[in-house]
């Protein structure tokens, strides 16, 4: 949850912050950090780069967790979590835990204990597993989707 709440006091936004307030807050932040807004000198325009980075990065990190991306892509969460397949393959680093679905779908799930890892690799059924403690419990997003971007 580190990750989520650095990006969210980057951008100044709470926990309850709608797809419209992010994009807002967004905007208002490349209108003022844009690279292109400081031609004359070199050190600004490094630095204004560097935070537009950090901007767009903590912003497309917040949307694709954000409440109404969860609920517009439940349907097709909920069918790969449910797949016959069930898991392909599974990491884990830091408390980031990557799941590859047997329809192809990815999906990356934070703040996961380890001891929920640990669990997870010992489970007779790993996907039965993931879908009763991991699934519905973490915050998560599609990674697909950043591959696609």
């Amino acid at each position: 949850m580190k990750k989520i709440d650095d990006y969210r006091k980057l951008l100044g936004v709470t926990k309850d912050a709608e797809l419209k307030e992010l994009k807002s807050v967004y905007r208002s932040f490349m209108k003022d950090c844009h690279p292109d807004k400081f031609q004359d000198n070199e050190a600004e325009k490094l630095a204004a780069e560097e935070k537009s980075r950090k901007v767009i990065e903590a912003y497309h990190f917040l949307v694709s967790i954000a409440p109404e991306t969860i609920e517009a892509t439940l349907e097709q969460y909920n069918e790969t979590i449910n797949c016959e397949g069930g898991i392909e393959d599974f990491q884990y680093k830091g408390v980031t835990l990557t799941i590859d679905f047997a329809d192809g779908n990815s999906y990356e799930y934070f703040n996961v204990p380890k001891a929920t890892y640990v669990k997870l690799v010992n489970a007779p059924s790993p996907a039965r597993f993931a879908r009763r403690h991991i699934c519905s419990t973490f915050v998560y997003r599609s990674v697909n989707k950043l591959v696609t971007v």
